[in-house]
């Protein structure tokens, strides 16, 4: 049976860990071309060879390294068909809007919000002449709702991307590029274990909020992103895709069983 994404070349950011890695795997198992765009050199090469595709040592926020590695792509294996902009932080001095600093709001800025823009960037010119391609965006359910366990930047990009995306995918829409905002919801990756081991109270306040009562695998992301990818999504753009365990939809969650 052939797989859902043969034939097709798959950028990736931040693909070394968490989302991004079970997106390569499950982009790869599915007939794609990967290409990793990441800093973790000591893991990149191996995680390329996994997958059976390269990789490139980008930073996110800088222009010039976002455009070779699409380049890359493009250069490698023939075209640019998907583009999973996942790249992104959620440091500890980002937290209340009285206590998160000047740096600590434009570094977060940076990385989540501008470097979609870069790659959008990027991307858009081979998907265009193609007249072909999906872009999912990274943002997230505090993209949609607010919490009092504030990371105040954090949540700010990811509301900056959720709307880029929605815009994106209406403007190109007709010229075959279809673009989407991916919102999950807390997902047990390195990222959110550093965090919660951090802060074990505030884990717990963010667990009862969830109808299924449970955080998200990486896997249950990657499944969605695949959707997305694919031609099973293709009347699906300038969406906020939600996988987040039913949290934006709770008034009240289940008791425990």
């Amino acid at each position: 049976m052939p797989g859902r994404l043969d034939g097709k070349v798959a950028v990736i950011t931040g693909g070394c860990s968490g989302i991004g890695l079970a997106t390569a795997r499950r982009f790869a198992a599915e007939g794609a071309r990967v290409v990793i765009g990441d800093l973790d050199d000591a893991r990149g090469p191996g995680v390329a060879d996994e997958v059976v595709g390269a990789y490139l040592h980008t930073d996110v926020t800088d222009e010039a390294q976002v455009q070779a590695l699409f380049a890359l792509a493009k250069d490698r294996f023939g075209s640019v068909d998907v583009a999973f902009n996942n790249a992104g932080i959620s440091p500890p001095d980002d937290d209340s809007i009285l206590t998160t600093g000047l740096d600590a709001w434009r570094r977060v800025q940076e990385v989540n919000l501008t470097s979609v823009y870069l790659c959008c960037r990027a991307a858009l010119p081979y998907m265009l002449e193609q007249r072909r391609g999906s872009i999912i965006n990274t943002a997230s359910f505090v993209a949609v709702i607010g919490a009092a366990t504030s990371q105040i930047s954090y949540t700010a990009s990811k509301g900056g991307v959720l709307s880029m995306s929605r815009e994106l995918g209406v403007q190109f829409a007709r010229q075959g590029v279809r673009v989407n905002a991916l919102c999950p919801g807390p997902v047990n990756t390195p990222l959110l274990q550093e965090l919660f081991a951090k802060d074990p109270e505030r884990a717990a306040r963010r667990l009862v909020h969830i109808p299924l009562g449970r955080f998200a695998e990486a896997e249950e992301i990657a499944n969605a992103v695949l959707f997305l990818a694919s031609d099973e999504s293709s009347f699906i753009t300038a969406s906020q895709f939600l996988v987040d365990g039913g949290i934006s939809g709770a008034y009240v969650t289940p008791l425990a069983e």
